[in-house]
C-alpha cells in the first residue's frame, strides 16, 4: 500500500475535519494514510509549528480555518512547498452565503458554543445513561425515542449516539418469556423502534462476547434454535404493536441512528 501523510488543521476541535477526512480516505483501498491532527490553531505561531512538521512529512493539507490571515498564511506556505492545500468548508460557506445573501461570521469554534443546543445534548446524554437497559421505566414518557431489541443489538451505543444529537433516548431489552413494561402500551409521545438482527450474526456477536468474558459459549444464549425463536418472537411483538423495525445486521451505529432520525423527521412532518 502507498503511504502518505495528511495534515488536518482546524481552529476548533477538528471533529468535523477528521470525520470528513476519514470518509474520503476510506474510498481509496491502496493507500495507507498517516493522519496528523492540528486542533485549536488560532495563531501564526501555532501555524508555523504545523508548517515545520509539514516540511518533515509533506502531504495533503485539509483545513477548516475561518480567520482570513491564518488561511492566507497556510495557503501561501503550502504553495511555496508545492503541497496541495484544501479548505473543505469553502464550497459550503460560499453556497450558504449566496443563498442567505449574507457573509459568514468567520468566528472559530461557533459550533461548540455553550448554547441551548449544547445543554440539550448534555441533558439527553444524562437521560440515555439513566434509562439504559430498561431502567426507570416510569419515566419513559419523557423520551423522544425508545429502542427495543434482543440482547446485543447495539441498543445502548445507539442511544448514546442519538444523545449526542440532542435526542433523549431510552432502551428496553426484549427477554424471552418476560413481558415488556406495561408503560409501553400507553405511550404516545416517544417514537418506539424495534431493533432486529439475523440469528446467525447475533450468535456470532454473542459468542464473541462470551469469549471476552471467559464464559462458556455453549448456552441457550447462543443456541441456534433458541436464538432464532427469540428473534422471531421479538419481531412478532414489534409487528403486533405497529412499531417500525430496523434490521441492524449490516448497519453501523451511525447508519441505524440516521434511520431513526429519518423516522423522527417523517413523523414530525406528518404531524
Amino acid at each position: 500500500m502507498a503511504k502518505f501523510h495528511v495534515h488536518l488543521v482546524s481552529d476548533a476541535t477538528g471533529e468535523t475535519l477528521t470525520a470528513l477526512a476519514k470518509a474520503a480516505i476510506t474510498q481509496f483501498e491502496v493507500v495507507d494514510a498517516a493522519q496528523h491532527l492540528w486542533p485549536m490553531v488560532r495563531s501564526k505561531k501555532q501555524l508555523d509549528e504545523m508548517v515545520g512538521e509539514l516540511k518533515k512529512n509533506p502531504g495533503v493539507v485539509l483545513f477548516t480555518l475561518v480567520q482570513r490571515d491564518l488561511r492566507d498564511h497556510l495557503v501561501s506556505s503550502c504553495r511555496r512547498m508545492r503541497i496541495p492545500c484544501v479548505s473543505v468548508l469553502d464550497p459550503v460557506l460560499r453556497t450558504l452565503a449566496a443563498y442567505f445573501g449574507e457573509e459568514s461570521q468567520d468566528q472559530p469554534g461557533r459550533q461548540h458554543a455553550l448554547d441551548a443546543g449544547y445543554f440539550n445534548r448534555i441533558d439527553a446524554m444524562d437521560y440515555a445513561l439513566a434509562h439504559d437497559d430498561g431502567q426507570r421505566t416510569p419515566a419513559l414518557a419523557e423520551a423522544d425515542v425508545i429502542l427495543i431489541g434482543v440482547s446485543r443489538t447495539s441498543k445502548t451505543p445507539t442511544c448514546v449516539y442519538l444523545a449526542n444529537r440532542g435526542i433523549r433516548s431510552a432502551n428496553v431489552p426484549f427477554v424471552p418469556g418476560r413481558a415488556l413494561p406495561e408503560e409501553l402500551k400507553t405511550l404516545t409521545t416517544p417514537l418506539i423502534v424495534g431493533l432486529t438482527v439475523s440469528p446467525e450474526r447475533l450468535i456470532q456477536i454473542r459468542r464473541n462476547r462470551l469469549l471476552e468474558l471467559k464464559e462458556d459459549a455453549q448456552t441457550a444464549y447462543t443456541d441456534h434454535e433458541a436464538v432464532r425463536a427469540e428473534v422471531r418472537e421479538a419481531r412478532q411483538i414489534f409487528a403486533r404493536n405497529g412499531w417500525p423495525v430496523i434490521d441492524v445486521t449490516r448497519r453501523s451505529i451511525e447508519e441505524t441512528s440516521a434511520k431513526i432520525l429519518a423516522l423522527l423527521d417523517r413523523r414530525e412532518a406528518h404531524r
